[in-house]
Parts: C-alpha cells; structure tokens; sequence
C-alpha cells in the first residue's frame, strides 16, 4: 500500500511535516522545489488575466442557436428515431 507523507530536507537532514511511520525498508520519491514553496496565505493574490477576442476575428463570426435550446427540432435529430 502506498501512503504520502510530507517531508522537509534540509542539510540531508529528514524533517517530518506531519506523522512519522513506522518503517524498516522502504522506497521515497523526492520532488525538488526550484524556489522555497510559500506557505503565508496572507499574500495579496496576483490579478486574473483577462481574455479578449483576437481583433482579426471581429465582425466574422455569426451567432446561429442560444445555449439553453438546440438549433434543430428534437423530432429531426437522428439519433432519436
């Protein structure tokens, strides 16, 4: 059975961040953070993105159905029949 447990290594010194198992053998995979993981939450969050349409692609595009109700009539689907 697998089971994560996080660690902190520091001078290949193994610190446990939580439980500590109760192992004899066993095999870790290590993930290296290139930069030290933040751990404040206080931190002002980054503003989104936003989105806009390519300028190329105005005034092509027609709107030919609404969301909410399909473009054809359900007794001309084929898949009902």
């Amino acid at each position: 059975m697998l089971k994560t447990y996080e660690v902190r290594i520091k001078d290949g010194q193994v610190m446990w961040l939580e439980e500590k198992p109760d192992i004899k053998l066993g095999r870790a995979f290590i993930t290296i953070f290139e930069e030290e993981p933040v751990m404040n939450t206080d931190e002002t969050p980054k503003p989104i993105r936003r989105r806009f349409p390519v300028p190329s692609l105005a005034g092509k595009a027609k709107t030919l159905g609404d969301i909410i109700s399909p473009m054809v009539d359900e007794a001309d689907w084929e898949c009902l029949k």
